[in-house]
């Protein structure tokens, strides 16, 4: 199979990209190191090193076909698509940060113009070249906001009225990251009504870890953010924790958000190319568990205790975001497990690989340990 990967310098694309490489296929890829740029931007950076994309395609004796460019220009997908003509596209190659997109005007513009054009350059060029392609793309469970009902994969049942359809379930996105993935869901159902187009489109929880099997094997390791912009609620918490700073949590902690590691990220979507749609819009809620950030914190509390002999403590900041501190939270995730999706990593097991690794990256934590604490205000 060739797999063209857009965004494969980023923390899961290379990874897969080292995943579909041993399993025999042909990998593409293409970035303009954005990421990089933005985390920079911010006064950041990785806190575990990290090679640059040319030292990682030279210690994988240049497999890897690169592209560099900028996916939200349409010249560049409709080239590198002729030039690889591939049976599956994996679109991570958005801006991922919801923060971001909240810290000005400028950010936002950015965030949905990017985004946005960025899928509809991928849907065309697929429609144009090669319209048997797997469109596999990454979305968010952050698309779907804290209703309080079940959240089905993508859509459900419903009667009002006497009447009763079977429709998309209603996205509830709280940031305009979240909104440019809502646009980006109802684009790919579009594109696969009226052209048919294969599209699996994966609202992803959280992903947290250091390692894969692959970066084990290669010594050639994923980007890892803390800072308050680009680093997730368990980076931060782990990189506060190995330099003894007190676990700040966002208002109440009893937010609930979907999780998993990123090992088990990768088996998810190699699954899902394993499994391609025919001429289908498929959704993936793509997550292992859901927990609160109290108990998150708690987690990494007693693993740095048992580690580290650390008592560390746990602080409540005022919210800096728009958010229900307390909500009812029960997705649904049947999809993945019946094309034979199974965990593989438990938080518990991961937390503990995780300080380790940041505990031997400590200088960098403390480097960037003024980005933590939250300054992007959402009200």
């Amino acid at each position: 199979m060739k797999v063209l990967i857009l965004g494969i310098d980023g923390y899961i694309g290379f990874p897969l990209a080292m995943r579909l490489m041993g399993e025999g296929h042909d990998v593409y890829g293409a970035d303009n190191f954005y990421t990089r740029k933005r985390v920079r931007g911010v006064k950041s950076g990785s806190a575990i090193k990290i090679n640059s994309m040319k030292k990682r395609m030279e210690l994988l004796n240049n497999k890897i076909k690169f592209f560099y460019g900028d996916v939200s220009d349409p010249k560049f997908i409709y080239d590198i698509v002729k030039k690889s003509m591939p049976d599956a596209i994996v679109h991570l190659a958005e801006q991922r940060s919801a923060p971001y997109s909240m810290i000005s005007l400028k950010n936002a513009n950015e965030t949905l113009v990017k985004n946005i054009k960025s899928t509809m350059n991928i849907i065309y060029a697929v429609k144009d070249i090669k319209r048997d392609a797997h469109i596999v793309k990454l979305g968010s469970m952050g698309e779907y906001g804290t209703p309080n009902i079940d959240i089905p994969e993508g859509f459900f049942d419903v009667n009002y009225n006497g009447r009763s359809d079977y429709l998309p379930f209603p996205r509830m996105g709280q940031s305009w990251y979240h909104l440019s993935k809502v646009d980006d869901t109802y684009s790919l159902m579009l594109s696969n009504k009226i052209w048919n187009l294969n599209i699996s489109d994966v609202m992803q929880g959280v992903v947290y870890g250091t390692r894969t099997k692959e970066i084990n094997d290669n010594r050639i390791f994923s980007r890892f953010d803390i800072d308050e912009v680009y680093g997730t609620v368990l980076n931060r918490f782990a990189a506060q924790s190995v330099i003894d700073m007190p676990l700040t949590v966002y208002g109440k902690g009893e937010q609930k958000r979907a999780f998993l590691s990123l090992e088990d990220s990768v088996t998810c979507l190699n699954i899902i190319l394993n499994h391609p749609p025919e001429k289908e819009y498929r959704v993936y809620n793509q997550f292992d568990e859901y927990y609160s950030l109290n108990y998150i914190a708690n987690k990494i509390k007693e693993s740095s205790k048992t580690m580290f002999d650390k008592n560390i403590k746990i602080d409540h900041l005022k919210d800096p975001r728009v958010e229900m501190e307390e909500h009812y939270y029960n997705p649904v995730n049947d999809n993945l497990k019946n094309i034979g999706y199974r965990r593989v990593r438990k938080i518990e097991d991961e937390i503990p690989v995780i300080l380790k690794d940041l505990n031997e990256n400590k200088k960098s934590i403390i480097k960037y340990k003024n980005t933590i604490m939250p300054k992007t205000l959402w009200r």
